[in-house]
């Protein structure tokens, strides 16, 4: 079953892309005709790349790895921070904080800080400085969560790039490149597909088009993480069920050497009784 159709598109207006003039000759495979001087994209190819594209989704969540959505545009700023928090997963939306991937170390640096300076604030070290001080350090809190509070929890390099715009998030792609990362992306038909390996060809300008694609992504995405809770508790079920199994039954108690003699020698004077009365 297709977690989007055509219609859905059109209504949001996936089909239209940029000026004539504007397109990147990459992106002909997708686009279905021109019209008034734009260019209209093939919503059936659409449909098939979202497909494709939410599957793939679906299989990384499932595996428990997380995939970081990037869209620094206005327009798809809260979409995006809003899907991505439904299925728990980092984003971008402020500014891409150039080395991001590549310089991975540093930017975690800036997270722990973050850690530290809420850490002064439980302890009561606030207490000890001065006015001036504590908003300084507050200042440069909120700097901080402004730009990488989003992506605090994220411990380790992501699995995979999900993007809006890869024009405007060049860097982003190309960090992601460098690094071997899948990079999932809506792309428009100003835009170079070349360096995507998840291209989902519809209009990145319209709100309403980032929305239909980010639910239709995000939905596999929770189906994905779903099914590895179920399959967690299946584990967790059959585990208790060969545990209680195989739990051994208690071993008979060893006779001591006196115990194994007394007996044997009742049982021989029984056998002795029964011969005489024989």
């Amino acid at each position: 079953m297709s977690r989007t159709n055509f219609d859905m598109l059109l209504e949001a207006g996936c089909h239209f892309g940029h000026l004539k003039r504007k397109w990147n000759p990459s992106m002909a495979p997708y686009i279905f005709m021109e019209r008034n001087g734009i260019h209209i994209i093939d919503l059936h190819k659409t449909v098939a790349k979202v497909d494709e594209a939410a599957e793939a989704l679906k299989q990384i969540a499932k595996s428990g790895k997380k995939v970081l959505f990037v869209a620094t545009k206005k327009q798809a700023k809260q979409i995006v921070a809003d899907r991505a928090a439904s299925v728990n997963m980092p984003y971008v939306i402020e500014r891409w904080p150039g080395g991001m991937l590549t310089n991975f170390p540093t930017i975690r640096k800036a997270v722990k800080k973050m850690t530290t300076i809420d850490k002064l604030t439980s302890d009561g070290t606030y207490s000890n400085l001065s006015k001036r001080e504590v908003l300084q350090i507050s200042r440069q809190r909120a700097k901080l969560d402004k730009t990488l509070g989003s992506i605090a929890d994220l411990t380790r390099l992501p699995s995979a790039l999900f993007i809006v715009d890869v024009m405007k998030e060049n860097i982003a792609v190309r960090e992601a490149n460098r690094l071997g990362i899948p990079v999932f992306a809506i792309v428009d038909t100003n835009s170079d597909p070349s360096n995507i390996d998840f291209v989902i060809p519809a209009n990145d300008d319209a709100t309403k088009s980032i929305e239909v694609i980010l639910e239709a992504c995000c939905m596999a995405m929770q189906e994905g993480l779903e099914e590895r809770k179920a399959e967690k508790v299946d584990l967790e079920v059959a585990g208790e069920a060969s545990a209680s199994k195989g739990k051994k039954r208690p071993a008979k108690a060893r006779l001591d050497k006196s115990d194994e003699e007394a007996i044997n020698a009742a049982k021989a004077a029984a056998f002795l009784k029964e011969d005489e009365e024989a």
